[in-house]
């Protein structure tokens, strides 16, 4: 697989053709912000780590039925993956209220409920990422009813999957981001981007310790270090799968 011209740029990743048509190579960088860019940094060592712990998750989802756009990896910091076209939209899986929705319920952070709570927002930089529903984004011409019902049940089933595997490596899922494209090669709505401390919340379980990005954004330290934690114990879990 030959690796052709850059063709995106994103703050924490970079998108590269290939000889193949219908596939593309996804590069980490070593960049984390949050807030939406208003807080930027470089850990030496990270890009690797999501690289590493996105296909696993990637591809256990592959193997239990779920279709992503993954392939393999292929680098350190590189891998292959199928070509989409971003579907400007992000399924927000809720286990528990933590973040700007306990913020916007007045809920306490981690509070417990009995139900998954979904969550759309609009994947728009410039507007923050608001939340809408679905009629906005029918309206939007972003995805039609149908396409979202298939992009809630695949998310719903992401969750049924990730939050037992999670639990066998000590680390309580307490929510996760997922995003959806095109294939290039077939026209089916499948998961892309990524699967990561990056885009989910992990707590360990028997400490409570956040072991995700809310390492960086609450100046909390030891990014690196917890990523690599969750890296270590997934692989302790999925080497038996």
């Amino acid at each position: 697989m030959r690796k052709g011209e850059l063709i995106f740029e994103g703050n924490e990743k970079q998108v590269f053709a290939t000889d193949h048509p219908d596939q593309v190579i996804f590069r980490y960088k070593d960049v984390t912000v949050a807030y939406n860019n208003v807080k930027r940094a470089r850990f030496i060592g990270k890009g690797a780590l999501d690289n590493q712990i996105s296909a696993i998750l990637l591809d256990y989802l592959n193997r239990n039925g779920v279709e992503t756009h993954f392939i393999e990896r292929i680098g350190d910091q590189e891998q292959l993956c199928r070509k989409i076209e971003i579907i400007p939209l992000q399924v927000v899986v809720h286990n528990r209220i933590a973040g700007s929705l306990a913020y916007r319920l007045g809920v306490e952070e981690g509070y417990r409920h009995s139900n998954t709570i979904v969550d759309l927002r609009y994947n728009n930089d410039e507007l923050e990422d608001p939340f809408i529903n679905r009629d906005h984004a029918v309206a939007l011409g972003l995805a039609t009813y149908q396409e979202l019902d298939g992009m809630y049940n695949n998310a719903r089933r992401v969750n049924e999957l990730l939050k037992p595997l999670f639990h066998k490596a000590g680390i309580e899922l307490v929510d996760m981001k997922l995003e959806f494209g095109r294939a290039s090669d077939t026209g089916a709505i499948i998961i892309s981007d990524e699967i990561s401390p990056d885009t989910c919340r992990l707590w360990d379980e028997a400490t409570g310790e956040r072991l995700d990005k809310d390492r960086f954004r609450l100046d909390l330290s030891r990014v690196v270090e917890s990523y690599t934690l969750v890296l270590t114990r997934l692989k302790q879990v999925t080497e038996t799968e």
